[in-house]
């Protein structure tokens, strides 16, 4: 088990990076959020929204996140989560495909587009509710936890630079279609980035 997930890691490593893909446009990610409507948001963010789409061109459905460049941070959100995702890829990190960045109406617009979990999020499995009337066996659970972990390690241990999650929790374990978890919605911090912010968390104590 331990060789073949660590040959399917191999694999995902092999991935494009952002600037080899194909950039989506406003035009496509509107019409395949039905003009980001409400009956598509599937979730939301520090910096932003999330909406289920059909894109188009590649004829699949995925995740879209918008960015909400009110907040502040944002901007440099987008910056830090396009230059971190190019250079990331592991079988249970959510895969970025492409972004888009420009303007509409006079107002800029930026947006990540990622795989879309059919499963939804850790959070909406570990509860019954009317969407999963059947919460996670053992089994499940372990290996939920496994793929967490292979996640973390990679991201600790085997990126160039160190790079921490800082805010993992439920929501932010995605599962696929075969049960996979995949963890998203990174706070990319380096560990330069890391040092910093626990000077400035010591100060204030």
């Amino acid at each position: 088990m331990y060789w073949m997930r660590k040959r399917n890691q191999k694999r995902s490593f092999d991935s494009p990076t952002i600037e080899q893909l194909t950039k989506v446009s406003y035009k496509e990610l509107h019409q395949g959020t039905n003009g980001f409507s409400p009956t598509n948001l599937i979730g939301s963010g520090g910096f932003g929204s999330v909406y289920k789409a059909n894109h188009v061109s590649e004829d699949h459905v995925v995740a879209v996140k918008v960015l909400n460049l009110q907040k502040k941070g944002a901007r440099k959100s987008f910056i830090v989560e396009c230059n971190a995702l190019k250079n990331i890829r592991h079988r249970n990190l959510v895969e970025v495909l492409t972004c888009s960045s420009t303007e509409y109406k006079g107002k800029e617009f930026k947006a990540l587009v990622f795989d879309y979990m059919k499963n939804g999020s850790l959070e909406q499995w570990l509860h019954e509710n009317e969407e999963n009337p059947t919460t996670l066996g053992l089994g499940q659970r372990l290996n939920i936890i496994i793929d967490v972990v292979y996640a973390l390690h990679y991201l600790h241990q085997e990126c160039e630079q160190l790079v921490l999650h800082c805010d993992l929790k439920p929501n932010n374990v995605l599962i696929d279609d075969d049960m996979v978890a995949h963890v998203s919605d990174f706070r990319f911090w380096n560990s330069k980035t890391c040092l910093s912010h626990w000077q400035q968390l010591s100060e204030g104590y």
